[in-house]
């Protein structure tokens, strides 16, 4: 499994180089690098000038250093998440998508139907609570360890605690 190297957010506008202040709104993006995804922060200005080609993004506030942190990544958001992945086949995404659905189902966004075996992969079916309609998941058989990083991963990503 391949490890993805998340910044935290730099306070830094990737596309120009400027500071993002604290108090500023300013957007989180997923962007498709080699190997996975990475964490890229825009000022509102460079994003709605330059649009940069991203996969998934969030708008959010840099908070003040005395300002206690707020989750800016609500369920409605890993759902959107979880169903932008939903045709990738990179393992890095199926393993991401993965672990997604364990918070999803803890979350009771999710719940676990049934097992299949298809073309050699355990594959889960699951039942979306908000509409009873059904997603599919393949189970990557990650181990503990791998999961935990992953979580941790995606913790810090989406800025939040998972």
């Amino acid at each position: 499994m391949a490890e993805w190297e998340i910044e935290k957010p730099q306070e830094q506008c990737a596309g120009t180089g400027n500071n993002i202040e604290c108090g500023e709104d300013y957007f989180a993006a997923l962007v498709e690098i080699e190997g996975g995804l990475a964490r890229k922060d825009y000022s509102v200005e460079y994003w709605e000038s330059e649009k940069p080609e991203v996969y998934c993004f969030w708008k959010t506030r840099l908070p003040k250093s005395d300002e206690k942190k707020h989750i800016f990544v609500d369920d409605e958001m890993l759902m959107a998440f979880f169903d932008r992945l939903k045709e990738e086949t990179e393992a890095e995404k199926v393993n991401f998508r993965f672990v997604l659905t364990l918070i999803l189902m803890r979350k009771r966004r999710l719940k676990y139907d049934s097992t299949k075996i298809e073309d050699g992969k355990e594959v889960w079916r699951l039942k979306r609570m908000s509409d009873k309609e059904f997603d599919e998941v393949v189970n990557p058989n990650l181990d503990e360890q791998q999961i935990e990083q992953l979580s941790s991963q995606v913790g810090q990503i989406l800025q939040v605690n998972l």
